[in-house]
């Protein structure tokens, strides 16, 4: 057989393109080129450390690194401002152009409203969420700051071939079911460990109704099933995406008819409903009806995973003409500061603060039990971010409960875990956009 002719996934393609093999198999270790590589304020001065440790004096590419201070940012203390100041004066030495100060947004949404992230690439991040800009079609995976000083310093990074898990979703949306929806199924099917180091490839009839931003969201959270990456193969809707944002020329590639997968799994969205995942993990997924009509304390929307425009877009058409219940604290942080703007424009913010929430500049703020909403012993919290460990967004006796913005969005007005359904009509699209 000639190996070369051997169908391979996206995955596998974008490796054996970036290792200039013709072909790679599942395991094998490589060492592949970085097409572009970030860190953020709380990653990037341990890499900076590392570069500096290493002798390395010139990053191998200043146009194709990005800085973001989007953790402890805008500066919450002494020690968060120190880790900007670091990051910022390599930034400066370094002449790398791509650097996102306080307010500027969060990593896996600016970067590829920025086009800076492109089909076909090979992207490293010095953050776990890296994975997010898989929905547009490139290998983007999180290492840890001494991988990504590595990185930085020779343009190049080892990888071992993953196997990959094929997901595909078939049928039609139910009102109000969002890809963070179907995301958090899989989810609760596969389990926190069982795509430890292999691919989510996304595929089916189905994820064609879903937006650029719904499948960044489901990008997102691959990781949470330890993949070490998610993807999609790009479409159309991907294409003209990327085209009108793209920084440079980039290929896009798609898995062959034949290519093989280590296992297989089909879901139905048709009889997905909103979905919640309950603590202490993001696997512990029930649909809404079934989890109970919990109190809640906190309710966030925001973070990388459902900070973008649409999600707030659907999370104030439920809040509009309604108010945040009398025992519920609403953060709303956009994603970046263009989104932040665009809701300026078109009037969400208002919508917000009029019912009652709190709205923040950009930042990724209490996702990490970090600043800007942290929860304190025994609050529960219904939040848009992707991870609901023990002490994951403050307090370890506090309890996060993972949903999409709708999801989030209704529980902050009833006051208790609530189905979008029960407050308003289903929207016109499967989305849930207004």
């Amino acid at each position: 057989m000639d190996r070369s002719a051997r169908p391979m996934t996206i995955t596998e393609k974008i490796i054996a393109g970036h290792a200039d093999r013709p072909w790679v198999e599942p395991g094998e270790l490589m060492t592949v080129r970085v097409d572009f590589a970030m860190a953020n304020d709380i990653t990037a001065p341990l890499a900076i450390r590392a570069f500096e440790e290493i002798g390395a004096e010139q990053v191998f590419d200043p146009d194709r690194v990005a800085l973001v201070l989007s953790h402890f940012l805008p500066a919450k203390d002494i020690e968060s401002a120190e880790l900007g100041r670091v990051t910022r004066e390599f930034g400066r030495q370094q002449g790398i152009r791509h650097f996102y100060g306080p307010g500027e947004g969060i990593e896996h949404v600016l970067l590829p409203e920025q086009g800076l992230v492109l089909p076909g690439e090979i992207v490293l991040g010095a953050d776990s969420h890296t994975c997010t800009y898989g929905a547009l079609g490139c290998l983007s995976t999180g290492v840890g700051s001494t991988d990504l000083a590595y990185t930085l310093a020779t343009g190049e990074t080892w990888m071992r071939v993953p196997e990959s898990i094929l997901c595909t979703f078939t049928g039609r949306l139910q009102p109000w079911v969002t890809g963070k929806d179907l995301i958090l199924h899989a989810l609760g099917q596969i389990g926190c460990d069982g795509a430890t180091y292999r691919t989510l490839e996304f595929a089916g009839s189905a994820l064609g109704d879903l937006s650029t931003s719904a499948r960044l969201t489901m990008a997102n959270m691959a990781v949470e099933a330890g993949a070490k990456n998610g993807i999609f193969n790009p479409d159309a809707q991907t294409l003209d995406y990327v085209e009108e944002r793209a920084q440079r020329a980039f290929t896009p590639l798609c898995s062959d008819p034949g290519a093989q997968y280590a296992r297989e799994v089909t879901f139905d969205v048709g009889a997905i409903e909103p979905q919640v995942a309950l603590p202490p993990a993001p696997d512990n997924v029930h649909p809404i009806n079934e989890a109970g009509a919990l109190p809640v304390d906190r309710v966030f929307v925001g973070s990388c995973t459902n900070g973008r425009l649409e999600d707030l877009r659907v999370a104030a058409g439920i809040v509009q003409s309604r108010s945040v219940h009398p025992d519920v604290d609403m953060m709303v942080i956009p994603a970046s500061r263009a989104t932040y703007a665009a809701a300026l424009r078109e009037g969400l913010l208002e919508i917000f603060v009029e019912a009652g929430a709190c709205v923040s500049v950009p930042t990724c703020g209490p996702c990490l039990g970090g600043h800007m909403g942290v929860l304190g012993r025994g609050e529960r919290c219904v939040s848009t971010s992707n991870r609901n460990f023990v002490g994951r967004m403050g307090h370890p006796d506090s309890e996060t409960y993972l949903a999409s913005p709708a999801v989030a969005a209704a529980s902050a007005v009833a006051g208790h875990l609530c189905h979008p359904g029960e407050l308003t009509p289903a929207p016109r699209d499967q989305e849930g956009r207004v």
